[in-house]
């Protein structure tokens, strides 16, 4: 059986997440996971927050918190949203562990024994008013690259260019703003040119990877790999194993994948089999899966897969890195700071959890950017009222007013228009399977909603309503077919919004009891079943006015 150890880019425990990363690591991931489950694949989702990083050490001091109560606060946040939006790990983890420090230090220790890292002297920031070196996130300027203001010491969030903190334009210190200075400083760095050759092969073999991951990381080996310091001088974080080290920690992009594999170590301890992670992660049939967002393509598919093909044991290296661009709030990166946000709580008090998945599924930055807006999730949220609320709705309330609540029975000869839909199954399940396997979310939302279309069109043209005064026989061969597309459409949408199906499946008369539905067109005997006592309406619409007041809510600051 084909094995699939699925994640995603461990969260920064730096502050609450948005809606733009859940669309890029998080929701993608748990869809993906949960059509594995759907078609029968052993798969384990592994996820959790990264603890580590100047970005933390520079705002836990600001607000006078010790590191560990700053990241113990930020797991329990950003754990208890994706509880909220259904993002269902088996294990989400974090890398303070035991099994985290330990596995770090001994990737560590096998790559410097191997000499793929070396120990060098390298221009550093240093700030004489702080008295420091400054690791790259206490450092901001312009990118060097493409200009954007506000480029971290590591990486330019706007272009993902990989930074040397030393080349930043206009650089300042981030605690005290003043310019810093360029000093020696001992730093160990990671031998990336010595992996190119394999790395380069690896990533030609790679022809069903999105153009925008392949392409970067191939560019960056023609440009030229140079090696890149994986230490920093800090106190929070995992200690460099060397006595001559002291004082120094493992750089956090060196450190957290290494999170992928000791949060598996943790699961498997937990489930009381402490050594069935190499069954994961030793086993060359396991398919290793990376969701993760364009600005962490370069650590996924350069520095990642080095680390790991320069190991002692058998890991495996990823299969695909399905990396997605950024999903944005009317027009602009969110910024809590500035008042670019939407506020979680008072969101989920009016809308529902499947209403935004559905809304970010069939608008993903799947190949370039896109965004949210509060017309589009209106109109989103009311096609989904529409296409699938609304015939859900008409059918089964049909059914219980004029045939007490049971499907009624599939005639034998059937009209072209019922074989049309029915043989129509078949179709849309490979269709959208593919997608899905595919990591084409949008596609498969898609194509699930064109049966959705089509099972409405079927029930306007075949009038049951007419039927049930002219032809009983008929209009329960009609509602037994249009129940049936329900349920399948019920299916293929299942992976984006699985509350929402099995609320539809409890009202057509089947009981899911929490198990994820088999992704192929039903083949139940639907005749007679009795229909679930829920007459509650599935999907509500929204209306503008809602959306002229949550539109009038985005202030910036100035």
């Amino acid at each position: 059986m084909e094995k699939y150890l699925v994640t995603s880019a461990l969260p920064y425990a730096n502050g609450p997440i948005h809606f733009g990363h859940i669309a890029g690591a998080y929701l993608p991931a748990d869809i993906f996971n949960r059509f594995l489950r759907q078609n029968g694949k052993e798969a384990v989702y592994i996820c959790g927050t990264d603890e580590h990083g100047v970005a933390i050490t520079i705002n836990a001091e600001k607000e006078g918190v010790p590191f560990k109560q700053y990241v113990d606060n930020y797991h329990r946040v950003i754990k208890e949203f994706f509880d909220k939006l259904n993002i269902r790990f088996d294990h989400f983890s974090r890398t303070t562990t035991p099994e985290h420090y330990a596995l770090s230090q001994e990737f560590f220790l096998a790559l410097h024994g191997k000499g793929y890292i070396k120990s060098a002297a390298e221009p550093q920031f240093y700030c004489a008013a702080c008295g420091r070196f400054l690791a790259d996130r206490y450092v901001s300027g312009a990118c060097p690259k493409c200009g954007a203001d506000n480029a971290r010491g590591d990486e330019c969030t706007k272009c993902g260019e990989w930074l040397d903190p030393s080349r930043i334009v206009s650089p300042a210190c981030k605690v005290c703003g003043r310019k810093p200075e360029i000093r020696q400083a001992t730093q160990y760095f990671i031998d990336l040119e010595a992996f190119a050759p394999q790395l380069k092969d690896w990533l030609e073999s790679k022809k069903n990877w999105k153009p925008n991951v392949r392409n970067k990381a191939l560019s960056l080996i023609e440009e030229g790999l140079v090696k890149r310091a994986i230490t920093r001088d800090l106190s929070w974080g995992v200690p460099v194993p060397l006595e001559e080290a002291k004082g120094k920690v493992l750089y956090v992009w060196f450190e957290a994948p290494i999170g992928y594999i000791s949060a598996t170590m943790e699961w498997a301890r937990l489930n009381g089999k402490p050594e069935s992670w190499k069954d994961w992660w030793f086993d060359k049939e396991t398919k290793l899966v990376h969701f993760i967002g364009k600005d962490n393509i370069i650590f996924h598919t350069i520095m990642w897969p080095a680390m790991l093909m320069g190991q002692d044991k058998p890991y495996i290296i990823p299969e695909n890195v399905p990396g997605n661009e950024f999903y944005n709030l009317e027009g602009r990166q969110f910024s809590k700071s500035e008042g670019w946000y939407i506020d979680t709580a008072d969101f989920f008090s009016k809308y529902g959890v499947d209403a935004l998945r559905y809304a970010i599924a069939s608008n993903a930055p799947e190949t370039s950017d896109s965004q949210f807006t509060w017309e589009d999730f209106q109109a989103r949220n009311n096609e989904l009222a529409d296409g699938l609320g609304n015939l859900v709705n008409r059918c089964f309330s049909f059914i219980k007013k004029n045939f007490g609540g049971r499907i009624p029975a599939m005639a034998a000869d059937l009209k072209p228009e019922d074989k049309a839909l029915l043989d129509g199954f078949s179709a849309v399940f490979a269709e959208a399977g593919n997608s899905y396997y595919s990591y084409k979310v949008r596609q498969a939302v898609s194509q699930a909603m064109a049966l959705a279309h089509a099972a409405n069109k079927y029930f306007n043209d075949t009038a049951p309503w007419t039927l049930r005064k002219t032809d009983l026989a008929r209009c329960g061969t009609v509602l037994n077919i249009a129940s049936r597309a329900i349920i399948n459409i019920a299916i293929l949408l299942y992976p984006v919004i699985p509350d929402t199906a099995f609320k539809i499946l409890a009202k057509a008369g089947l009981s899911p009891d929490g198990k994820a539905p088999q992704f192929k067109p039903y083949d139940g005997d639907l005749n007679d079943i009795t229909l679930g006592a829920d007459d509650s309406l599935l999907l509500a619409k929204i209306t503008d006015d809602q959306i002229k007041l949550e539109v009038e809510k985005l202030r910036p600051k100035n």
